[in-house]
């Protein structure tokens, strides 16, 4: 008797390609980004998706309807997911599958505990430094990383819940060495997450953070004629961020200050000297509503200088 599978992904083209590959068992799709805005710890509970919503409301605009028909109900179908011999988990090695990963097996930990949990993980898998998502792998390719999945240990859920833990919390100052401490943990792509992560944090020389100085860069290197064609040059040349469209759409709507135009994409005088570091812009981005985590983005500083993060005291 063939064992019975439970496949959580990280997307709906995971999904789709592993159902063409008539993968046996039944599918749960995890259609979040909890990279984005706030989190709480506690996975699944009605605070927990209610400030999800609030966030994904005020800042894409999603309806209440889109969020219960493309979220809300694939995780209660993932509730009612009870009699399988064997949960696998599909994520990718960027920031959003990672975030993702770990808020799933923080879940897993606390719902379905003595379950077996295993993890197929995606990136490289040539001499090449491209990482590659799981949609793009082939057949036989696919099939290899089934075979060598990692069964998790009680150890490494709980060391993810850890994590998790870290990242809702009020402080990111514990992530910035936590990865150190278990050098042989199964997730692999997990410290450069947390890294990335980190960068998200404004920068103390001129208010932006690692991402919005990239795109002003980008910006200033390139032509573009129009919004959409810088934001297929992000797309392609992210480093670890796993980040779509919307994403990049919605930095440039809170940068639009610093560009005269996006149709060509030109920036402005004061864009050019927030490059520069000739003005710091903190003052003019900052908001007590951006989340990372569950911290505060804006109570934060990041020190390029020593990788570190620097609080900033009320």
């Amino acid at each position: 008797m063939k064992p019975h599978f439970l496949h959580i992904t990280n997307g709906d083209y995971t999904t789709k390609h592993l159902k063409n590959l008539n993968f046996n068992g039944n599918y749960i799709t995890w259609r979040e980004m909890l990279c984005e805005g706030q989190t709480l710890t506690d996975v699944g509970s009605e605070t927990f998706w209610k400030t999800r919503f609030d966030f994904l409301k005020s800042s894409y605009k999603i309806s209440k309807k889109k969020f219960i028909d493309y979220t809300l109900k694939e995780y209660r179908n993932l509730c009612k997911h009870k009699q399988q011999d064997e949960i696998v988990l599909w994520f990718e090695s960027d920031l959003f599958c990672q975030v993702n990963m770990l808020a799933v097996i923080s879940w897993l930990k606390k719902h379905r505990k003595g379950y077996k949990i295993s993890l197929v993980s995606s990136g490289k898998i040539d001499d090449t430094n491209k990482m590659y998502n799981l949609s793009e792998l082939n057949e036989e390719q696919i099939q290899n990383h089934f075979k060598n999945r990692v069964v998790l240990t009680q150890d490494d859920i709980e060391y993810a819940d850890y994590i998790w833990q870290l990242y809702c919390s009020d402080s990111p100052l514990r992530l910035e060495t936590v990865h150190q401490f278990n050098p042989m943990s199964p997730f692999t792509y997990l410290a450069d997450a947390i890294k990335a992560h980190l960068l998200r944090f404004p920068s103390i020389e001129n208010g932006l953070n690692f991402i919005e100085n990239s795109i002003l860069q980008t910006v200033n290197q390139n032509e573009f004629s129009s919004k959409e064609q810088l934001i297929q040059n992000l797309l392609q040349h992210q480093e670890n961020y796993g980040f779509g469209d919307i994403q990049y759409n919605n930095n440039l709507s809170e940068m639009k200050r610093l560009f005269t135009s996006f149709s060509p994409v030109k920036l402005s005088k004061i864009g050019k000297k927030v490059l520069n570091n000739q003005i710091n812009f903190y003052a003019n981005i900052r908001s007590d509503f951006s989340y990372l985590g569950g911290t505060k983005k804006y109570n934060y500083l990041y020190v390029n200088n020593t990788g570190k993060l620097l609080k900033i005291t009320s």
